[in-house]
């Protein structure tokens, strides 16, 4: 009598449960970076943040020791580039991409096409950081790479505005215009290098943080924070008027011809009061606005407060920026609250609203519960604490030192932290077993 081998029966799925896969189909693999905007994006972008921090780490704590290194460019205009505008396109572009879509009424974006850029992007930047210590014509050569990624997936974006026929478009409008902007500014940025002009390095900063960055978070937070909002908290509104998008977006870009002003010269005691008499008010408004939107509210709710508490930096970065402006003006430059204002923008608004979104995006797209985790949790908060050091130590002097040490210890774990944990997930299949 043949005896016949005995096979083990598969094990079959409970009703509504995906079914099992190969491990080899769980692992983590780089293809799988290439299957959706936001992984390609959130991915590139999660390397260039925790290698930024890490860099400028190594930078202050060999200042510390007493280190010499070498300088090809300005450290201070190196440092405010890399920051401005390494890691933050990239995570706009994972999120653009994912979100803009929808947003007007057209089908998902090929991840095919943002590859190239995407790769200029990244492959720039690895010019660029050895070029600041050794060669300014080497970091010039990998910022116009940078810069020509970064144009090539702006004129996407605008494409994908024009061919849209959606009702409400002006989100998309103030982006586009805000992209536009930040091309510029890199455009600007690898002249400056090339040319060794500080002042132009320092300008195409100021441009992207006034014209580009801050004005495209802002225009986010207008559409997204009271939608997720009521999403989680059903009794508060969807409130964001039109009037207060351009108020925002408004205040915002009028800060910039300031702040390229002021790089050529001390401004007048009449052009300081008149920023103050502009940044007040704007800074009330959005302090009411956090209120308005549901601050209070969203603390029950982990990830809801994340974004919350992200926004609550803009109202308190204009606030320091309107004191200090009255302060300058009434001291006749003497006295400022120094670069206070500038961090709470960067680390607190821009960094604190960018991990919010993307851990967001990250949980929502990989399959898993929209929910910020313990890890999520105390990543986030170590961002936070990172943003308070670094604005303490500009108003308290006589402590900067070991407050800005504290701040980019703060700042590399919460970025290191967040690169290894998300980038784990963008490798990695849905784990609810649907594709993206």
């Amino acid at each position: 009598m043949k005896t016949v081998p005995i096979r083990p029966v598969a094990s079959v799925p409970a009703a509504g449960e995906p079914p099992a896969r190969p491990e080899a189909e769980t692992g983590w693999r780089v293809a799988r970076l290439f299957s959706a905007p936001h992984r390609l994006g959130f991915f590139a972008a999660a390397l260039l943040l925790a290698g930024s921090a890490v860099w400028w780490a190594w930078v202050l704590f060999s200042r510390q020791a007493g280190l010499v290194l070498p300088w090809a460019v300005s450290p201070s205009a190196a440092h405010g580039l890399l920051m401005a505008l390494g890691a933050m396109p990239l995570f706009i572009t994972g999120f653009l991409f994912t979100a803009g879509p929808r947003w007007l009424g057209l089908p998902d974006v090929p991840v095919a096409i943002l590859r190239g850029p995407v790769g200029l992007m990244v492959a720039g930047w690895l010019l660029v950081l050895p070029g600041f210590h050794f060669s300014a014509a080497l970091a010039a050569i990998g910022m116009a790479a940078v810069a020509l990624g970064w144009s090539l997936l702006a004129r996407r974006f605008a494409l994908l505005l024009i061919a849209s026929r959606a009702a409400d478009r002006l989100h998309a409008t103030l982006i586009t215009a805000a992209a536009a902007i930040g091309a510029l500014s890199l455009w600007l940025a690898a002249g400056a290098l090339a040319a060794g002009d500080v002042n132009g390095q320092r300008a195409a900063t100021q441009i992207a943080l006034w014209g580009f960055l801050a004005p495209l978070f802002a225009s986010v937070s207008h559409r997204m924070i009271p939608f997720f909002t009521i999403s989680a908290v059903p009794a508060l509104d969807a409130w964001r008027p039109d009037w207060l998008l351009w108020v925002m977006v408004g205040v915002l870009w009028l800060e910039l011809p300031f702040a390229l002003l002021n790089l050529w010269g001390a401004l007048p005691a009449a052009a300081r009061w008149l920023q103050a008499a502009v940044e007040a008010p704007a800074a009330l408004l959005l302090l009411w606005l956090a209120w308005r939107w549901g601050l209070v509210q969203s603390l029950k709710i982990r990830l809801l407060a994340m974004l919350h508490a992200g926004f609550l930096w803009l109202g308190i970065a204009l606030a320091l920026s309107a004191l200090s402006h009255a302060l300058m003006a009434a001291s006749g430059g003497e006295r400022s609250l120094g670069l206070a204002p500038t961090h709470a923008l960067t680390m607190g608004y821009l960094g604190a609203t960018m991990i919010a979104m993307t851990t967001r995006v990250a949980a929502g797209h990989s399959g898993r519960p929209l929910a910020a985790d313990d890890l999520a949790w105390a990543l986030y908060w170590a961002l936070q604490a990172a943003a308070l050091l670094r604005v303490s130590a500009a108003l308290w002097p006589a402590a900067a030192g070991p407050l800005t040490l504290a701040a980019i210890t703060a700042w590399s774990v919460a970025a290191v932290g967040w690169a290894w944990r998300y980038g784990g997930w963008l490798g990695r299949p849905r784990t609810d077993g649907r594709p993206g």
